[in-house]
């Protein structure tokens, strides 16, 4: 069973805080089910912009509940970030948009290899 949209967002705020960086909900979503993008800001102005993975590259062998996100934008421009994700508001108003700020923002998602 898959966690709710709202607990996971709540639980990956903790654990960035927890760990000394910043996290916030730049838009909410359906609490139930909405589509979660994780936005990281680096320190040198760039961006990197997470979304979820398709739900058909799970494996046989994966449990159906894991969240898995694949990288959208790697290092990319405000604006580049800003265009994608507003792309993606056009097509499900129903999103979350995560912003947080950490050194690796690979350990706090699972993230599909390339």
């Amino acid at each position: 069973m898959r966690l709710k949209s709202d607990i996971f967002v709540s639980a990956l705020i903790r654990r960035v805080f927890a760990d000394g960086g910043f996290a916030a909900v730049e838009a909410s979503g359906a609490p139930e089910a909405g589509a979660i993008f994780v936005r990281c800001r680096y320190r040198d102005g760039t961006e990197s912009l997470f979304g979820p993975a398709p739900q058909s590259i799970f494996e046989d062998g994966e449990a159906a509940g894991d969240r898995l996100f694949e990288l959208r934008l790697e290092r990319a421009e405000h604006e580049k970030v800003q265009a994608l994700l507003a792309k993606e508001r056009n097509f499900d108003s129903d999103l979350w948009i995560v912003e947080i700020e950490a050194d690796d923002p690979l350990r706090y998602l699972g993230v599909r290899p390339a």
